[in-house]
């Protein structure tokens, strides 16, 4: 049986970045990608927003990896040229109710060590905004956005060049854990083969691989439930320069419908958020008057027969109520020596891909010193 250093599973942003973050370390490593190529799930639909690390509790991994990896990620493509901007951002509140809960959001910001933060007002906002309807707003100068697919094939290339090897079109369909590592079998072949030390970066289906090394993904909190966010474009001059977002709700899965920019400034809404049963893309045009509704709460001069539908993408967020942290966990307590789990791994997960990467490869190196 051929055998392995570590099997990485999933080809997305966060997986290439693993792949590329470990390559120096690891003599022997395949990424085993369902699909016919890298960055075709998540990783290719999303707002492709440089996030500051505003929203997410202190001294969660959320908070921890975007701030971090904001920073990286800005190095990383001033040194490879992938194509970013800084565009900055506003926060709004609409009317003096919505002050406390900015206010709120300010703080934690800072609290999580998010530099270039000022919360400025409506007569402040005006000068560089004006059409954005404001009484108040937090300006995040490090907020940015990125040609994810610029940054996927760098990463891809880089991986390639250290010698990771890549298995397109393989969906796995065993993970058994055996004295020497894992066997990995793949769907449709009757191909095994070994490897030491395993890491699930399945997006999506990351629960279903949890499961296969054994895992009750109820029991443990580790079932994905999909949140499914679509997105329509504006097909006019956009009013703004710089990405706009509401308040978010206390209740809300996601950030709620935004302004972003395209690197081309194109402007385009969303996401919303749905639970659905299955992945599937389709943009429901009847929602244009709800898209409509939402930015026009804090945008002005919008023009209803402008918005079309674009894009969706489905998130792989962990069920339940509340906030949901990253799940990036070495399963040594429960024996799978060497299997590192990364589960619900939604937003800030394009921001957040070099530190994570560094995490995996720090809790590999600690095992491997164990």
């Amino acid at each position: 049986m051929d055998e392995v250093d570590v099997a990485i599973i999933g080809a997305g942003v966060v997986g290439l970045a693993i792949a590329r973050e470990l390559a120096g370390k690891f003599d022997d490593i395949v990424v085993l990608e369902r699909q016919g190529g890298y960055g075709r799930g998540i990783s290719s639909r999303n707002s492709e927003v440089i996030h500051a690390g505003i929203y997410y509790p202190p001294g969660s991994l959320k908070a921890i990896t975007c701030v971090e990896g904001s920073a990286l990620l800005y190095d990383y493509c001033n040194r490879n040229s992938i194509p970013h901007q800084k565009t900055g951002k506003l926060i709004v509140a609409v009317d003096q109710s919505e002050e406390p809960a900015l206010d709120e959001l300010y703080n934690n910001g800072l609290s999580n060590g998010v530099s270039g933060l000022d919360i400025i007002r409506s007569k402040e906002v005006h000068k560089i905004e004006p059409n954005v309807i404001v009484h108040s707003a937090i300006h995040s100068i490090e907020t940015g956005i990125v040609n994810a697919h610029g940054l996927m094939d760098s990463l891809y290339r880089g991986a390639v060049s250290s010698g990771v090897v890549f298995s397109f079109n393989t969906e796995v369909e065993i993970v058994e854990r055996e004295k020497k590592g894992y066997v990995i079998g793949v769907k449709e072949e009757s191909y095994r083969f070994m490897a030491r030390m395993v890491i699930n970066a399945a997006g999506l289906a990351s629960d279903h691989v949890a499961s296969l090394a054994g895992i009750d993904v109820d029991s443990e909190g580790y079932r994905l439930e999909y949140r499914k966010g679509s997105y329509f474009s504006y097909h006019a001059e956009s009013p703004v320069s710089m990405l706009v977002y509401p308040i978010p709700r206390k209740d809300a899965k996601g950030l709620g419908i935004h302004a972003t920019l395209d690197l081309n400034g194109n402007l385009r809404f969303g996401p919303d958020s749905e639970c659905v049963g299955e992945i599937e893309f389709k943009v429901d045009e009847s929602k244009r008057g709800e898209f409509f509704r939402s930015a026009s709460k804090y945008m002005s001069g919008l023009d209803r027969e402008c918005l079309s539908p674009d894009f969706a993408g489905v998130r792989p967020s962990l069920k339940g109520d509340g906030f949901k942290d990253f799940i990036i966990r070495h399963e040594i307590d429960r024996g799978l020596h060497g299997l590192v789990n990364l589960i619900g791994i939604d937003s800030p997960g394009l921001t957040a891909c070099l530190s994570i990467a560094r995490n995996v490869k720090a809790l590999l190196e600690e095992y491997l010193t164990e």
